[in-house]
């Protein structure tokens, strides 16, 4: 899906603590929805919110809630297009020497290394383990000084010895994070985000960067591994994921509305990218939220 050069972004801490902690509990502009990475490793606890996974090469829908944790420098996108009823995203950036550069290197904390390790991959927690952990990590923006530290590392011990995780990028891409050409990336993925559901011509995309059709071509390939049509039919196909289960339009009507124009194109790459057909996904998942 999507990797590349992305932004760096400089994460600041308030005076007199090592990490950051933030709360949202209302919609807001998506000011951070852009392709960056930072140093800090990233926690990010959705209770109640409907948004696109973008970490790395993976790319994906969540609908109700989610508990994520990014590794030091992967690449990323914002997360919550909208939080829902009372909903609430809390997110929690550190170092992962903030407590000096040998504290998590003893044996002790063994497990907790390893799984900041996983998580340049990126972390997808499960229900199980997400349900005992999101409501710690909320409290976290409650609490101040020593006793943040220790709640932090409550957390982080709760998740390094949980099996209840899956990883989200397991292809083995190496990810570069150098801050050149974050422009001219950031400008691709923006319009293609906003135009996906349209024809976006290779001439269109590569006038956007004042590229010619060839150099682009090579440039998005060897930036994303994918070609640019490629890419644009998973955008695609994740908006249809998120359609199928807001909306009750027929899945031919959902099928148009994401930018394919043709059905059974639409069928073969769905489940190529989802594993399973649309009518099966939307069932399937229908009955998971409801239970």
């Amino acid at each position: 899906m999507i990797v590349s050069k992305p932004a760096y972004e400089k994460i600041s801490p308030s005076f007199g603590s090592s990490l950051l902690v933030r709360q949202h509990t209302e919609n807001r502009e998506r000011n951070n929805a852009f392709w960056h990475f930072h140093p800090e490793i990233e926690l990010v606890y959705v209770n109640k919110g409907r948004g696109k996974r973008h970490i790395g090469n993976h790319l994906s829908y969540f609908n109700n809630s989610q508990l994520i944790l990014i590794g030091s420098n992967l690449p990323h996108n914002g997360f919550t297009d909208r939080l829902t009823a009372r909903g609430t995203e809390t997110i929690v950036q550190f170092k992962e020497d903030f407590l000096g550069k040998e504290f998590f290197e003893k044996p002790e904390f063994s497990e907790i290394l390893s799984m900041f390790e996983r998580a340049k991959k990126g972390i997808l927690f499960k229900p199980e383990i997400k349900s005992i952990v999101g409501p710690k990590i909320e409290k976290l923006n409650e609490e101040k000084g020593v006793q943040r530290i220790l709640k932090l590392l409550d957390v982080l011990n709760d998740l390094a010895t949980s099996p209840d995780y899956s990883l989200l990028n397991v292809d083995g891409f190496a990810f570069e994070t150098k801050p050149q050409d974050s422009e001219k990336i950031d400008i691709i993925f923006k319009h293609i985000n906003n135009n996906f559901k349209n024809h976006i011509s290779l001439e269109e995309i590569a006038d956007k960067v004042s590229m010619t059709v060839p150099s682009f071509c090579r440039y998005f390939k060897k930036a994303t591994g994918k070609t640019f049509t490629k890419l644009v039919n998973e955008y695609r196909v994740v908006h249809a994921t998120k359609l199928l289960l807001e909306k009750q339009s027929s899945i031919t009507d959902i099928c148009f509305e994401c930018g394919f124009n043709n059905f059974s194109h639409f069928n073969k790459l769905f489940k190529e990218i989802t594993g399973k057909s649309a009518s099966k996904y939307r069932s399937e998942m229908k009955r998971f939220i409801q239970q």
